[in-house]
């Protein structure tokens, strides 16, 4: 490389790369370094732009042996490393020898010797010297890549040495005063600044006959590839594509392939997975990846053979979710199949021909890696037919089956586990593909005694190791739940043959079962596997009874209490995460697949006060479900009892349904952005549905067969099925609404019709739009329909007016009974104090008593008669010596004065002398004594 052409290469690069030094830096010369200095350890430099000159020079006979010694000093100055301040110099001076080894051999050495002190740490002086010199550092670092273009395979190897020793730094020979060693990382960053990784990438192209030269680069790539930003440019250099289709050249150390899969796992892993795809997936990359694969498959016996299979399975797998890879084409696919299968289906292929897998790790990994990659290639259509050819359903359904003791097996019996679990899940991907393969080998019958045998009391204990035996250990689950999701992708599918079998095998009554069994069995840790279980079974259940009334019948009555202990559920548990949300989704589509439609179970639903529960789900007001469980309530209301039910039901504050319905459909316009006023009431008479969606959206002419944005409105919100709900309850006999409710229930009453008058005004706008003009008669007839949705709406904002002010006016009515309530009580609380100071009067001035006295008398006598009948008894009624103006019978209690004051409360009366107790005072209670073997004695009146 000549002076000139080493100076364009340095320029000339793309962005990421070095970048060209805009103030060169001169050094002064200072003097060589003396023996003693030398011995000492001293570091000085040298005038290197002295030696540049030099080494630029071309005309002089002696030049070269000049040159030559110059540079031997350069290396004799710095073989302690390279200050930073240097570097540029030195690798321009590195660049001049490279360009001379075309024409003169002899400055190898030299350019060697200056790239084995590039190996070295680099110094710096001060604390900023990385910083400052970080440009000069990166674009001479990035010159190393494009010294690989030299024709000498000495100094490609020691520039591939040099860039693996930045990983791998020596400390310096010798501490030099005054200078410190740059970090670790200093020069892998700035290898990653100057795009060194692209340039050795490219140089690969310039190797493909030097094994040695290739080798040594692979291990630089190898190296560099550990960052994110490296693997960025050597994806941009093509690097993925490059590497791989060279896998299969001759290597007798083996090394190429070893670091040649390292690097390609790198760059998938640390730079865009879907681009190194796409580098991958031609015909050349994919033929080296089969031939690798079967030769370590066929010939490799090492644990290191193994492993390496294992990693280029690894990639091809990846290259595999490519539609566009030729796995087909190139004859891949179909050994993959043969492999993944030969163990379970006898073939006379000479590829598996004495191939046999141990239980070692790595042959267990291999075996599941070859079922993954037959999930991703089946969903290739063209892969099927292979599929088919090699018997893959059959080979899987080996495993669908209880393990077998006395049967001697290559597996252990925690990987043969492992493997029953991996078939299962590959059968759910691969089966619905092979529906003809599926029943050729009775594949209904095997999953249901698989199942059976799930539930038996079998003495089995998984180990649940694995990801798909999560949470089976020392129990059934994993297995139960895989083979539950296989026949759920199989009634998926639809297909008449396979549910009509499935349902002539008892599967109803058999997953009724299981799900009993599974809330039996209901164990905390399993929590999360058994909801996915019951919910699968219910998903199987739908999809076998939906559109089938004997079906729905085998479901029968017990099928109802499942779904009905479901659905009383705590609701605290759907906000758990464990998958309450999804096995009450499960039930609510078996309530509309096993129940609707079928008499007697719609019946028996109402009997448990079905109804009841899902309008209490209704009210928790879960926003997932409410359009599902309108549109059972829907489906319900054309049962005549179901309305009675629906009436009947009381929510927290004594709330009807037809309140709760009306409180959905507010709150369902409030977020559509329906306008409305503070009442409720409607705003544009002319679109009183239009949400702020409608409002935005401009109105486009469609096709006949595609609905309009007013058509797509009924379908995606829920005001058209509380309509419905509604209108089969009789707008006209809702219990428990208020006026609130009533203003918004004209609205409802009347949502058919304005969405009708919504839908004649789009056809009448796209008509405008299409420049069409109608005849007259449909002119007419269109600005009438229009006209008459206009005067609907203010009708109907006229009706919400007169409730609203009515109910403003009943407003006022109650509030005036409540004062005359207030006012009748603080007039009653003043007839009470007036009595009660009349009293303490009374009781307080003696004058006022005698006043009392006498007018109580003169009331008393008042209010006989003045001629006693003859022969009549008289009574007195007043009591001798009692100073009272009150009413009293024989005994008076006077709460004012304690008893023990004074004796009693009549212990001045007449009465009280009369009858006086043993303890003295008034006529008191005292608590009898009851007293063993005492005979009775008779107690004197």
């Amino acid at each position: 490389m000549s002076t000139a052409e080493a100076a364009a290469t340095a320029e000339a690069r793309e962005p990421g790369t070095r970048i060209k030094s805009s103030s060169p830096r001169q050094i002064p010369a200072v003097g060589v370094v003396t023996e003693d200095e030398e011995a000492q350890g001293v570091f000085t430099s040298m005038d290197l732009n002295r030696v540049i000159k030099l080494l630029e020079e071309t005309e002089k006979d002696d030049l070269e042996e000049k040159q030559l010694k110059s540079v031997k000093k350069v290396v004799q100055c710095y073989q302690n490393g390279l200050p930073l301040r240097d570097l540029a110099q030195i690798f321009k001076i590195l660049n001049l020898c490279a360009g001379k080894i075309k024409k003169q051999p002899h400055f190898i050495e030299p350019a060697y010797n200056i790239l084995k002190l590039c190996g070295l740490p680099f110094l710096k002086k001060k604390v900023s010297d990385e910083i400052t010199y970080a440009e000069d550092t990166a674009n001479s670092i990035a010159l190393l890549g494009d010294l690989m273009k030299v024709p000498s395979s000495e100094l490609r190897i020691q520039i591939c040495k040099c860039i693996t020793d930045f990983y791998h730094a020596e400390p310096p020979k010798q501490h030099i005063p005054g200078y410190q060693q740059a970090s670790s990382l200093y020069k892998i960053k700035m290898a990653e600044v100057g795009g060194l990784a692209k340039t050795m990438a490219q140089s690969l192209a310039l190797l493909e006959n030097q094994l040695v030269e290739k080798l040594w680069v692979l291990k630089a790539l190898q190296h560099l590839s550990t960052s994110e930003v490296n693997c960025t440019l050597m994806v941009k250099a093509q690097a993925a594509s490059g590497i791989c289709a060279h896998l299969n050249d001759p290597d007798p150390s083996g090394q190429l392939l070893f670091r040649s899969s390292e690097i390609l796992w790198n760059l998938l892993e640390k730079s865009s997975k879907e681009e190194i795809i796409q580098q991958l997936s031609n015909l050349e990359c994919v033929l080296a990846l089969k031939e690798v694969f079967k030769s370590l498959l066929t010939r490799g016996f090492s644990h290191y053979d193994r492993q390496l299979r294992n990693d280029i399975l690894v990639i091809t797998t990846i290259i595999a979710q490519n539609p566009g890879a030729p796995m087909i084409e190139c004859g891949f696919t179909r050994d993959l199949i043969l492999f993944a299968t030969f163990n379970e289906v006898k073939s006379q292929n000479p590829l598996v021909k004495g191939l046999k897998l141990s239980n070692s790790y790595e042959d267990f990994e291999l075996k599941k890696l070859l079922f993954n990659i037959i999930v991703i290639l089946c969903k290739d259509l063209s892969t099927i037919q292979l599929l088919i050819d090699g018997k893959v359903i059959l080979a899987l359904f080996s495993y669908v089956k209880k393990p077998e003791k006395q049967k001697i097996i290559e597996w252990s019996a925690a990987q043969y586990e492992e493997l029953q679990l991996h078939a299962i899940a590959t059968l759910s991907s691969v089966a619905p593909f092979l529906i003809e393969e599926y029943m050729l080998c009775q594949g209904n019958a095997r999953v249901l005694a698989f199942l059976e045998w799930c539930e038996s009391e079998d003495s089995f204990f998984s180990q649940g190791n694995s990801f798909h035996g999560t949470g089976g250990r020392g129990n059934k689950f994993a297995q139960m739940r895989y083979s539950l999701r296989l026949l759920r992708a199989m009634v998926y599918l639809e297909n008449e043959t396979i549910n009509k079998d499935l349902c002539e095998k008892g599967t109803i009554q058999q997953l009724l079962g299981i799900f009993k069994n599974t809330i039996s069995k209901y164990n905390d840790k399993e929590e999360a596997i058994l909801l996915e279980i019951q919910s699968d079974i219910l998903l199987i259940l739908s999809g076998l009874c939906e559109h089938h009334i004997p079906r729905k019948e085998i479901f029968g009555t017990e099928g109802v209490d499942i779904i009905l202990h479901v659905m009383k559920t705590d609701p605290k548990k759907l906000q758990s995460g464990l998958g309450y949300n999804v096995l009450l989704f499960s039930t609510l589509d078996s309530i509309w697949c096993c129940i609707l439609g079928c008499y007697p179970l719609e019946e028996y639903f109402l009997e448990k006060e079905g109804i009841f529960l899902l309008l209490d789900l209704l009210a928790l007001n879960p926003q997932k479900f409410c359009n599902l469980i309108l549109g059972i309530m829907v489906e319900f209301c054309d049962n005549p009892k179901t309305a009675a039910h629906v009436n009947a039901w009381r929510g927290k504050k004594d709330q009807t349904a037809a309140s709760l319905l009306i409180k959905l459909w507010r709150k369902e316009e409030k977020e559509l952005g329906v306008k409305r006023d503070k009442h409720g009431k409607i705003i544009d008479t002319k679109k009183p549905l239009f949400t702020s969606f409608q409002e935005k959206q401009k109105i486009t002419p469609l096709p006949a067969n595609c609905p309009t944005i007013a058509v797509m409105d009924v379908a995606e919100n829920i005001r058209a099925k509380i309509y419905a709900v509604l209108g089969k309850l009789d707008f006209e006999n809702l219990p428990g609404l208020s006026a609130e409710d009533f203003v918004t229930l004209c609205i409802i009453h009347r949502y058919l019709d304005f969405k009708t008058g919504e839908i004649w005004n789009e056809i009448y706008e796209e008509i405008k739009l299409e420049k069409l003009r109608p005849v007259t008669m449909d002119k007419n007839i269109l600005e009438s329909i229009t006209t008459a949705s206009e005067n609907i709406g203010k009708m109907v904002a006229s009706l919400q007016s007169e409730m609203i002010e009515s109910q403003a006016c009943q407003d006022v009515q109650n509030e005036q009974k409540v004062y005359t309530k207030i006012q009748a009580t603080h007039k009653q609380r003043e007839l009470a104090n007036k009595s009660w100071e009349n009293f303490l009067a009374r009781t307080s001035n003696a004058k006022t008593l005698k006043k009392a006295k006498r007018l109580q008398e003169k009331a008393i006598e008042s209010s006989r008669r003045s001629k006693q009948p003859p022969n009549a008894v008289f009574h007195w009624t007043d009591i001798k010596g009692l100073n009272t103006t009150v009413p009293s019978g024989r005994v008076v209690t006077v709460e004012s004065t304690p008893a023990r004051l004074v004796g009693g409360p009549l212990a001045d009366t007449d009465i009280a002398l009369k009858k006086l107790p043993i303890r003295g005072g008034a006529l008191q209670r005292v608590k009898a004594v009851k007293t063993v073997d005492e005979p009775k004695k008779s107690v004197p009146t």
